[in-house]
């Protein structure tokens, strides 16, 4: 099981595929295996050289209980070190939700690393803090809840990996990353490819559709009646979009 070493917290990742390097990064409470489920893998895997990484707080990479370790610039440090560990210079990115955030961040600090970045279900605004508050007083009752009324069209093989997070780490990563973060100064130096897509229904939709409009080199892409976990479950609408953006990306 590879591990890469961040400043003392391990990333673990898993490779697939051959082709370009495809960095992929997944949402909050989720961790790696939800793209083999998917069918991601399946369909990236013979056109791309796919790193599948499990946030710090998720899946099977360390789990600090402290906010300070959920900096938006630690996450970016964990995909560099990573990519320095397979001696890739540079990467395509895709990430959903948090992963979408983590994009953004990884366009701040370290641009150069990306070929392209694809981002769904995410935009680069301050969250409001109503938002903050509901989702952080939700993990405090606990997972069960918040996998029940998340995750309704999951199957039971990932209700019961969310089910097995560390709570206490899900909290310090939702108060590290949320409070008090914006990118949306980044936005007109993003001139590497991007595409960013999300579902109607999705309570981030209207904030992405702002985003595009200060960023130099977007395609958009939205997906009538679909919320926010849908545009991520059903990958057989988002996939043909993402390999369309992919095929026009020189490598």
């Amino acid at each position: 099981m590879p591990y890469a070493q961040s400043q003392g917290v391990r990333i673990h990742y898993q490779l697939e595929g051959a082709g370009p390097a495809l960095l992929l990064q997944h949402g909050f409470t989720d961790s790696l295996e939800s793209w083999y489920e998917l069918g991601y893998v399946d369909a990236l895997k013979h056109h791309y050289r796919l790193i599948l990484v499990d946030a710090r707080g998720h899946g099977a990479s360390d789990k600090p209980h402290e906010p300070h370790a959920y900096e938006h610039k630690l996450h970016v440090a964990d995909l560099i070190v990573v990519l320095d560990d397979l001696t890739m210079p540079k990467a395509h990115f895709l990430g959903y939700s948090m992963g979408g955030r983590i994009g953004f961040a990884l366009a701040t600090y370290a641009p150069e690393r990306c070929s392209s970045l694809i981002i769904g279900g995410a935009h680069p605004y301050q969250p409001t803090s109503e938002h903050f508050d509901a989702r952080l007083q939700t993990l405090k009752r606990g997972l069960e809840g918040m996998v029940a009324t998340s995750t309704a069209a999951a199957s039971p093989t990932r209700k019961a990996r969310l089910l097995e997070n560390d709570v206490e780490a899900l909290m310090a990563s939702w108060i590290g990353r949320m409070k008090g973060t914006s990118f949306e100064e980044v936005l007109p130096t993003m001139t590497m490819p991007c595409l960013l897509y999300a579902g109607e229904a999705d309570a981030a939709y209207s904030g992405v559709k702002e985003c595009i409009k200060y960023m130099p080199n977007v395609t958009f892409v939205s997906f009538p009646g679909l919320n926010h976990p849908q545009a991520f479950m059903q990958s057989h609408v988002v996939l043909p979009h993402i390999m369309q953006f992919l095929a026009t990306v020189p490598a």
